[in-house]
């Protein structure tokens, strides 16, 4: 199971955590839930279909997105 939360404007609430279950599936929480083992902390910036991601651990990567948003925030990836 993996964890990212993050904090920023663009998401359904300012704080939020999403979880990957083993599956595939994702659920959405409001808040940060814990436990957390931070593995790393990114900044991502997304401004229409672009997406820059900023990551401690890969380094910079630009993604394109099908669909058009603007979002700016600070992110941690865990277990």
């Amino acid at each position: 199971m993996k964890k990212y939360t993050e904090i920023g404007i663009g998401n359904t609430w300012f704080v939020r955590t999403e979880i990957e279950h083993d599956d595939g599936s994702e659920s959405e929480m409001k808040g940060f839930i814990k436990p957390f083992k931070m593995k790393s902390a990114y900044i991502r910036v997304w401004i229409g279909t672009n997406v820059l991601i900023i990551d401690s651990k890969e380094g910079m990567k630009f993604i394109k997105k099908d669909r058009r948003k603007f979002k700016l925030m600070i992110g941690f990836f865990g277990l």
